[in-house]
């Protein structure tokens, strides 16, 4: 059986933890630079905040309705993440996070009443963290997906799933106590854009074919969907059907390009800002190389104007740098910087730029080839190079253990701003709350 846990509305509950004002009042999170709603509470929701809507659209709910806009604090919510996950490893030997505010559990093997045991997991979550959680259980990765959707949406909805069932699945629904009868009617209930891996396009297309339901798509011909879509989707179906197609990895594939990018605050019109964010966001790529046990191969760097203002000068431009397979931040951030300067020119309203790390492999193997570059320029008393991979697992730990940027590549220095101003080139974040569980500076004071 297979478990996912998912935190409600995760960002608007983690900012609920450190502010239990917020408790009841409509509140959305914001994403870089302030631009759009990437996380909505109940509330918000209940007003006709969308999401991705952009901030412009719905700021006047502010005065009319109470709406509280918060910039997004990542920091922040990976670390409650971190301590959520850790609480859910005590439930089970596998548990594998999907993203940031969900995970899916292997309860094979796990003896005794698997929902007591989730409403346990809840409550603990919520004792220790205060974070409200929901949990789906199934056969299947995608039945147990649908079972948390519909766990989550039973108390919110009322009268949407048969009202015997909504009170007695609320935060938690395992489909082994349920009847044949009962999964049908809450299929039935379930529109099928709701199904994990059924987009837009394709609920748009199922729907036009008749298939408006999660119990339409599993009464429907698996053979006629594979023709349409593709073995992947057949699988989606025969998941719903209660049929294994996935089992719950030990650990996610391997990205075969990591991207880094972000527009800027505001405009950047010289060179040093460009390199300062260039080496924070090529630092940023090279530590997740590192965390997924890869070497890159080639460096490519993008820095473009802003096409929406229509009355600047436009030029954006992008370069791709060969390197020796390499994780060395040191090897990468110098790569990025030469882009820069190769393709910056005066005169010119920078607004956003971008790293992408590409021609990625496996550093293990490459480094018992003798191809991986984790050394330094400088030459020891032997004359040979310097192995420098303990110098980045040093900077790693400590860069977890006392926050991001707490050690850093020179180059960019000036992003150490948090304490100092922020770097010229820095995203706008405005409504960010304090770092509470990360930052010394910020942690929560009590008088007493």
């Amino acid at each position: 059986m297979f478990a996912l846990v998912d935190v409600n509305n995760m960002y608007c509950s983690v900012e609920r933890v450190f502010d239990p004002g917020l408790d009841g009042r409509p509140l959305v999170v914001l994403s870089s630079n302030d631009g759009a709603c990437i996380a909505r509470s109940n509330e918000a929701k209940d007003l006709g905040v969308q999401m991705a809507q952009p901030w412009f659209q719905v700021r006047h709910l502010q005065k009319r309705h109470g709406l509280v806009a918060l910039s997004a604090n990542f920091e922040l919510y990976s670390d409650m993440s971190a301590r959520m996950m850790a609480i859910a490893a005590r439930y089970a030997p596998n548990v594998v996070p999907y993203s940031i505010d969900e995970a899916f559990i292997d309860f094979s093997g796990i003896p005794g009443d698997l929902t007591a045991t989730s409403r346990h997991l809840r409550a603990t979550v919520l004792q220790e963290l205060g974070l409200p959680t929901s949990v789906g259980i199934a056969p299947t990765k995608t039945l147990a997906k649908l079972a948390n959707h519909i766990a989550k949406t039973c108390d919110r909805k009322p009268g949407h799933y048969p009202q015997a069932l909504s009170h007695r699945l609320a935060q938690v629904c395992n489909t082994a106590e349920l009847t044949a009868a009962e999964l049908e009617a809450l299929m039935a209930a379930t529109e099928v854009g709701e199904v994990w891996g059924v987009g837009r396009k394709i609920a748009a297309q199922l729907t036009t074919a008749g298939v408006r339901t999660v119990r339409d798509l599993v009464r429907a011909d698996v053979a006629t969907l594979r023709r349409q879509f593709s073995v992947v989707f057949e699988k989606t179906v025969l998941e719903l059907r209660g049929v294994p197609c996935m089992g719950v990895e030990e650990a996610p594939a391997a990205k075969q390009q990591i991207l880094v990018s972000r527009s800027f605050g505001k405009a950047v019109t010289d060179i040093d800002g460009i390199v300062e964010a260039v080496s924070e966001f090529a630092s940023r790529a090279a530590e997740k190389l590192r965390l997924q046990g890869s070497a890159a191969g080639a460096v490519q760097v993008f820095i473009r104007t802003s096409p929406f203002r229509e009355n600047d000068r436009q030029h954006s431009p992008s370069t791709t740098v060969p390197i020796r397979p390499t994780a060395d931040s040191r090897q990468i951030v110098g790569a990025a910087c030469d882009a820069v300067r190769s393709m910056f020119r005066p005169g010119f309203n920078y607004a956003k730029a971008g790293v992408m790390l590409m021609d990625l492999r496996e550093a293990a193997a490459l480094g018992e080839q003798g191809e991986l570059d984790l050394v330094s320029g400088a030459q020891d008393q032997t004359g040979k190079g310097q192995d420098r991979s303990a110098l980045m697992d040093a900077m790693d730990a400590l860069n977890r253990r006392f926050g991001r940027g707490a050690v850093r590549i020179g180059s960019s220095t000036a992003a150490v701003a948090s304490d100092a101003g922020a770097a010229s080139w820095s995203v706008r974040q405005e409504r960010r709350t304090p770092r509470c569980t990360t930052r010394w500076a910020e942690m929560p004071v009590v008088r007493a």
